[in-house]
């Protein structure tokens, strides 16, 4: 499905803007998971911008498995009015609504309480199934990091969502190729991962995870329920958007020095200018 010009700009500008929330949130808690995060903030704003009603009786749920890249969510949720501007400030900080992993019991717009990787897909079967049977034709959305697929759980998941022909069922791998032991291939390689998925009996698609173009039309078609799973691998930068910290293992969980927080958001307000070039 084609999107008109303006949305994706509005969706590109979006993204630029989470990513700043996400950066002002880990420099003032000094703690966090900004690569990842970063990472997956693309495809995450697109999801919930064009599948998740909050003002709905039923909708589209969304299991963030990678737990720790939580920031991203909380951006996203600062952007449609649920988490306050002032809230950004206390990620992590006792009583906070903005706990280090995402938490049911914090807030209502959290599918589920994540952290224990390899977990999520599994939650997500259960979602799904439910929908089924209840005739509710929303979509489980399930975002995993590569580094996560090393769990064993994942591939029994995988299974298990294909012998119940989950159509309503759309994994996300952030394919951003490194966890926090390093390179993700040499800590435990997954190969080729697009053709493994397949041969569990999914509908595969491989994207550039940061090109909102593609990550669209990817979204539009994981929607249509053809009596398959759907998972969307997308090839991502850990730390994308600000030079000094893409592709650079130290930026898994760092906080920023005031400078260094000063000159990433000097980079992306030029992005944000970029945009509209």
């Amino acid at each position: 499905m084609k999107m008109e010009k303006e949305n994706i700009i509005g969706l590109k500008v979006a993204a630029i803007e989470n990513r700043k929330k996400i950066l002002r949130m880990i420099f003032k808690a000094h703690s966090g998971h900004l690569g990842g995060s970063l990472s997956i903030i693309d495809i995450l704003t697109a999801i919930y911008a064009l599948d998740v009603d909050f003002a709905a009786q039923e909708r589209s749920r969304v299991i963030l498995s990678k737990g720790h890249a939580v920031p991203a969510q909380y951006a996203v949720l600062n952007s449609l009015g649920i988490v306050k501007d002032e809230e950004l400030d206390t990620l992590r900080q006792i009583n906070s609504r903005l706990q280090g992993h995402p938490c049911i019991t914090k807030l209502k717009e959290i599918d589920a309480t994540t952290g224990l990787l390899g977990q999520g897909l599994s939650q997500g079967i259960g979602m799904a199934l439910a929908k089924k049977i209840n005739g509710d034709n929303h979509r489980v959305y399930v975002i995993v990091g590569d580094g996560e697929m090393n769990e064993g759980q994942i591939w029994e998941a995988l299974m298990q969502s294909a012998h119940y022909s989950l159509d309503n069922l759309i994994l996300i791998v952030d394919r951003n190729k490194l966890c926090l032991s390093g390179e993700v291939d040499k800590v435990m390689s997954i190969g080729d991962i697009t053709s493994k998925i397949k041969a569990f009996g999914w509908n595969v698609q491989q994207i550039d995870g940061h090109n909102m173009e593609q990550i669209v039309n990817a979204l539009h078609t994981a929607q249509i329920p053809l009596g398959k799973p759907n998972a969307i691998i997308c090839n991502t930068i850990k730390g994308k958007g600000v030079s000094f910290m893409e592709n650079q293992i130290q930026w898994h969980s760092a906080t920023l020095s005031e400078n260094q927080y000063k000159q990433a958001l000097i980079e992306l307000e030029q992005q944000e200018r970029d945009v509209f070039q």
